[in-house]
């Protein structure tokens, strides 16, 4: 597997995650580095699997998973859909998303959590059975959703 499609990879998954804190795309920062105990790839399936305490960091923000399965295409190989599952975290600054699973398809341009996904910035949390985020569009939709909100305004 090439570093760039590594570095791709990673990057769509990161890319979501900032569009899930409600931060611009524009703010990713810095190399994106990825480490687990086990890499896997296989040219012929086109798919990237990290193994055991996978860690995805940029210079703001890191993504943790017990395990994530990236598929290529092809031609170019190009991101089509990246995995990830067994207690996936996302942090950046105050805010955290947890859920057990999360897949990104690169086609429809979202991301779905699921497996009691929840996301806190300060006291702030959305929770739901499913989280489903469209990159593009900047929008999501919370299944079976509970919203606390505590604003602290002077």
């Amino acid at each position: 597997m090439s570093r760039r499609l590594l570095t791709a990879s990673i990057f769509f998954l990161i890319l979501s995650a900032y569009a899930m804190a409600d931060e611009p795309k524009e703010k990713i920062k810095g190399p994106i580095t990825v480490t687990s105990e086990t890499l896997t790839a296989d040219n012929k399936l086109h798919t990237a699997l990290f193994e055991k305490n996978v860690i995805a960091k940029t210079s703001d923000m890191t993504i943790q998973a017990d395990w994530m399965m990236v598929y290529y295409s092809e031609q170019g190989g190009d991101v089509t859909k990246i995995e990830a599952k067994g207690d996936v975290k996302v942090y950046r600054d105050a805010k955290v998303i947890t859920a057990k699973e999360a897949t990104y398809f690169a086609d429809e341009e979202k991301v779905v959590f699921s497996g009691s996904p929840r996301a806190v910035d300060g006291e702030n949390v959305v929770t739901g059975t499913k989280i489903i985020f469209f990159t593009k569009d900047d929008r999501s939709i919370v299944e079976n959703s509970k919203v606390i909100l505590k604003n602290k305004q002077e």
